[in-house]
Parts: C-alpha cells; structure tokens; sequence
C-alpha cells in the first residue's frame, strides 16, 4: 500500500498539498504518478482534501488534526485501513510530484528482501549523489551510510564535513518504507531531541538505535519545499 500523508495546514507553506500544478492539485499528481504500483491512500488532515481526492477518484481516509509528524498520520491511516501487521507501506510525500515509480519499486525491493531474510529494521528510505554546492541548502536533506547502507545520521547542515581532501555528498528523498509492525513501533518510539532540533522525524528512529535501511537510487524528481519549487514545477508542464 502507498499512502500519502496530506496536510492542509502547513506552517511554512499553507495549502501546498491543493496548489496547481499543471491543472492538477499537487497531492493529485503525486498519487497519479504512483497509483499503478499498488493501492493508493491519502491520509488528510482536513475534509477540502477529502472532497479534492474524491474528485479526482483517489481513496483518502481523514485523519486525525493533532499528529506531530506524516509517519503518524499514516499509521492512524494504516489502522483505519485494516492493514496487517506484515503488509509494506510506502510514505510517499504529498509535494512529490515528481517521484519516479522507479524509486517506489527500488524501495518496495529492498524491504521485501529484508523480510525474506528476516533483518530488523524500523524503516527503509532512498538517497542518491548530490554535489557540495547542493549540499549547503538547508531544504536538501543529507544523509551519511555505514559499511552496510544504514543510515548513521540525517541533517540539515552539510555533511560529512570537509576538513580536507574529497567529500561525497548523499542527498536523502523523502520517501519511507514500513511493515504496519515497524511503523507502530516508530510511532511509539518517545520524542528525541535532536528530532526537534533540525526537525527531522526520521532521527527519531536513529536516536532510538533502529536501523533504517537506504537504497541508493538515481532521481531527478525534487520535493516542493518554496514557493519557488512550487514555480518551477509549474513551469515544466507548461
């Protein structure tokens, strides 16, 4: 299942999920790219999202006004749903109109292995090669891998940091992977302060010693973090 948390009121954004792009309101995109990888759910914290998604024929659950993150909102979406425990969910971001299915499909892959063997993990997610002058913007997520591409730490800032000598530069993609089990279990994981300090949910996990598994994919597709992320995905259906 993809479920794509959907928030109406964003603090820095207000209304981003319903901004046109295209002729299409940008969470409507975003689950057309996908929804023929699997059954597609968008989790909305309000019911103008509701009647947006029912008028373009894409399910969507309402969903509590009060959580803290979208990993929240999609495993209330996940009980509402009836998922079992073993089922993968795939997170993907209401303001990525641009995710390639490719990416889904890679991520679904990884997870699927991992359960085959029967590997703990709490999360699954995707990064790919960025640039030094990229990885200065505070909006591009980094990422740094252990030997076995789990996630060691994600920040803002620009890491690794160059003392001296060459430096790669990994951008995280704002997409998640869970079982229903490892995504209850993430959200009963207590707050972490370094999750509120660069406000990054997924350190919760990393605080709390959990494993989040990274594929390394190649994409092109970028979040609508701006207003002028919003202009320049307007101007590419134009």
């Amino acid at each position: 299942m993809i479920i794509i948390p959907a928030r109406l009121a964003s603090t820095r954004f207000p209304q981003k999920v319903l901004a046109d792009i295209g002729g299409l309101p940008m969470v409507i995109r975003t689950a057309k790219r996908v929804e023929h990888l699997d059954r597609v759910v968008v989790a909305a914290d309000d019911e103008k999202i509701i009647s947006v998604c029912k008028e373009y024929g894409i399910e969507a659950k309402l969903t509590s006004t009060t959580h803290k993150s979208g990993t929240d909102r999609i495993n209330e979406c996940a009980n509402i749903a009836g998922v079992g425990d073993n089922e993968l969910i795939i997170n993907v971001q209401a303001d990525e109109p641009f995710i390639e299915p490719e990416v889904v499909e890679l991520l679904l892959k990884r997870l699927k292995s991992l359960q085959e063997q029967k590997q703990d993990f709490i999360m699954g997610s995707c990064y790919n090669a960025i640039n030094a002058e990229a990885a200065k913007d505070p909006n591009l997520v980094k990422v740094v891998l252990d030997a076995n591409d789990n996630a060691i730490y994600f920040s803002r800032a620009q890491i690794p940091y160059n003392r001296g000598g060459e430096a790669t530069y990994f951008g995280h993609i704002g997409i998640y992977g869970f079982s229903k089990k490892s995504l209850h279990d993430f959200c009963n994981l207590s707050d972490a302060p370094i999750e509120d300090i660069e406000k990054l949910e997924q350190l919760r996990a990393i605080y709390h010693g959990k494993k989040i598994s990274m594929v390394k994919v190649a994409s092109t597709g970028f979040g609508i973090d701006t207003k002028e992320d919003l202009q320049r995905a307007i101007e590419i259906f134009l």
